[in-house]
């Protein structure tokens, strides 16, 4: 079987996730298996999940927060409760990787957890070095660590760019 790459989708502009589930449509249609687990989604924007739903069993897609609101708003308390839900999705996404579960893993946002402050590089680093050699791995989020370039095959930054309709 082939290496299977890491990519990274970043940037400040938006599509990132749909960029993302867009690949993991690609490798649906070649008879591969799909996971995406999302974080920093909380449970808002439900009606997007309701419609990514709709590609199981095919691709599985699983969030792990709880609380409706965006992390950064979230009383101390709340966030501490997040963190530890954060957390299992993390613990699930290391199965995932090293026991080879699926041919694509996407983790939406976990470039997030990263410049939050939830997970050090070093955990993302360790994470990326155990998945198993055939799998493809997309991370997006908006702000890349240079201390993971060394471990990607790739990175697709999207911008968001103010076109002049003046002239």
């Amino acid at each position: 079987m082939n290496r299977g790459t890491i990519q990274v989708i970043c940037g400040e502009g938006k599509g990132k996730t749909s960029s993302a589930l867009g690949m993991g449509i690609e490798a649906l249609t070649k008879n591969r298996t799909v996971i995406m687990i999302q974080f920093l989604k909380g449970c808002q924007g439900r009606g997007s999940l309701e419609i990514m739903k709709r590609l199981e069993p095919e691709m599985k897609i699983f969030r792990f927060e709880k609380c409706d609101g965006l992390f950064e708003n979230l009383s101390m308390e709340r966030q501490e409760e997040e963190r530890m839900n954060i957390r299992n999705g993390l613990n699930f996404a290391r199965k995932v990787v090293s026991t080879g579960e699926c041919d694509m893993l996407i983790l939406d946002e976990i470039l997030g957890l990263l410049d939050q402050g939830i997970v050090e590089a070093g955990e993302l680093i360790k994470l990326l070095q155990s998945k198993v050699d055939e799998m493809e791995v997309v991370l997006t989020g908006k702000v890349f660590s240079k201390e993971i370039e060394p471990y990607v095959d790739s990175i697709l930054e999207i911008n968001h760019v103010k076109v002049d309709n003046t002239k």
